[in-house]
């Protein structure tokens, strides 16, 4: 009985926790948007990273009322309903047309039609409670583990860039204690649906902090290593030869297409005082 209890309190706690930062997460684009709400434009932002965030917190929303007393799954993801549904009605608002006509359909077709299918084929077709958890909960595991995947695309940006630009640590630390936080609610829970794919969560925001540690001054180098050189050449007369050191170093990267830049023994004819 007291192990029953200690891991009730346990998952109290953890669902606790994991509340209070995935609601700090939800706030994260808040700059985001003031300054769209400054420039009265959301051009040049893309509304689709919220339209799936509001299919998973619907998706969930919906898994925890099928689980039922599953108030931690609900509180949170009710509040992440209403501040995506706020974030992309603010994208609409201030988009241009085209960027506005896209989003809409994106909202009906997705977040709309999307669960209302899941909705009605687990509710007409799927026969029995438990049934109907087990089918939706891997749906939520599928879109979840989708989701936690999708910065694989910026770490391979860093990678080839050696710039955590648009990988800021604060967000990967954040992204990784929330995925560590609802791993444990989902272990006490005896909830997998919910662990399994905060596991994979947990190893990529754990794999982004080291990247970002690998290359958080990789830029500042290649630009001393510049300025050094500019400093060494810097005064050498006019004319006969000029030496710089052979060095060959990732100095930048233009779509993520990586710029070497080679600096090698330059000889400089003899040119007339002036």
């Amino acid at each position: 009985m007291a192990a029953v209890l200690s891991f009730e309190l346990l998952a109290f706690i953890f669902g606790l926790l994991g509340n209070i930062i995935s609601f700090l997460v939800f706030l994260a684009p808040l700059p985001t948007f003031y300054q769209i709400w400054k420039k009265k434009s959301s051009d040049g932002f893309q509304s689709i990273p919220y339209s799936v965030a509001l299919f998973s917190a619907a998706l969930l929303l919906y898994y925890a009322f099928l689980k039922t007393n599953a108030y931690m799954i609900v509180s949170i993801n009710g509040i992440g309903c209403v501040i995506e549904s706020i974030y992309l009605f603010l994208y609409v608002f201030y988009a241009s047309k085209k960027s506005r006509t896209f989003t809409i359909g994106l909202i009906l077709i997705f977040n709309v039609g999307g669960i209302v299918i899941i909705m009605l084929f687990s509710l007409l077709l799927v026969e029995g409670g438990p049934d109907r958890v087990t089918l939706v909960g891997w749906i939520c595991a599928a879109i979840n583990i989708a989701v936690f995947a999708a910065p694989l695309s910026i770490m391979k940006q860093v990678i080839q860039t050696k710039s955590v630009e648009f990988m800021p640590f604060n967000l990967s630390f954040c992204l990784t204690l929330c995925a560590t936080m609802w791993f444990f609610y989902g272990f006490f829970v005896k909830d997998y649906y919910i662990a399994l794919p905060n596991i994979l969560g947990f190893l990529l925001g754990f794999a982004q902090m080291m990247l970002y540690c690998v290359y958080k001054n990789a830029r500042k180098e290649a630009n001393y290593e510049v300025d050094e050189l500019k400093v060494q050449n810097k005064g050498q007369p006019s004319q006969g030869k000029l030496y710089t050191p052979t060095k060959i170093y990732k100095a930048d990267s233009i779509n993520g297409k990586e710029m070497e830049l080679q600096l090698q023994q330059v000889v400089v004819s003899k040119m007339p005082d002036v």
